[in-house]
C-alpha cells in the first residue's frame, strides 16, 4: 500500500470515530434528596416520619427507664432476700428485657417499612412530573446527583423540578 493510500485510510478512519463520538442526547441531573427535602410533599412527609420516630423513641425510653428502675431494684434486694427469689426475680427481669428488646426491632423494622412505603409513594407521585418536564425539555437522561463526580450547573435540573413539583402537587 502506498503512503497516500494509508494516509486516506487513517483519515477515513478518524473522521468515521469523530462522528461517533458526537452525540446528540441531553443529559441532566438532579439532588433527588433535595427535592424531597424542599419540596412540599417531601417536607410533609419528613414531618409526619420525625414525629412518628420521636413517638417511638419516647415509647422506648419509658419503658427503658421502667426496666433500669426494676434492674435496680432487684440489686438492692439480693442481700436482703433469698437466692432463690433474687435468681427467679433476675429471671424475669431478662424476660422483659428480651421482651423490651423484641419490641424495639420490631419498632425499628415497621419504621423502616412505613419509611420505604412513603418514599415510594413520594416517587410515584412525583415520577410523572418529573417525566413530562424531560420530555418537554427533550432530556433524555437524568441521573441523581450523588452518583456524578462533577457536571456543570447548566445541566442541574433540581431547581427546575422543584418548583415544578411544588406547583403541581399543593
Amino acid at each position: 500500500m502506498t503512503y497516500s493510500h494509508r494516509l486516506i485510510l487513517i483519515f477515513l478512519i478518524f473522521f468515521n470515530f469523530t462522528n461517533l463520538a458526537t452525540s446528540q442526547e441531553n443529559i441532566a441531573f438532579v439532588n433527588i434528596d433535595h427535592l424531597i427535602e424542599n419540596s412540599n410533599i417531601g417536607k410533609k412527609l419528613l414531618i409526619n416520619m420525625d414525629n412518628k420516630n420521636k413517638k417511638n423513641l419516647d415509647n422506648l425510653k419509658k419503658k427503658n427507664k421502667i426496666l433500669e428502675e426494676l434492674e435496680l431494684s432487684i440489686k438492692k434486694k439480693k442481700n436482703i432476700i433469698t437466692e432463690e427469689a433474687y435468681n427467679k426475680e433476675v429471671v424475669d427481669f431478662k424476660k422483659k428485657f428480651q421482651e423490651f428488646n423484641k419490641e424495639k426491632n420490631q419498632l425499628v423494622n415497621e419504621f423502616n417499612k412505613f419509611k420505604k412505603n412513603e418514599l415510594e409513594n413520594i416517587f410515584k407521585r412525583i415520577a410523572p412530573i418529573i417525566n413530562d418536564y424531560m420530555e418537554e425539555n427533550s432530556v433524555s437522561l437524568l441521573f441523581d446527583s450523588k452518583n456524578i463526580f462533577m457536571g456543570a450547573k447548566d445541566f442541574d435540573l433540581t431547581d427546575d423540578l422543584l418548583k415544578k413539583i411544588n406547583k403541581e402537587l399543593k
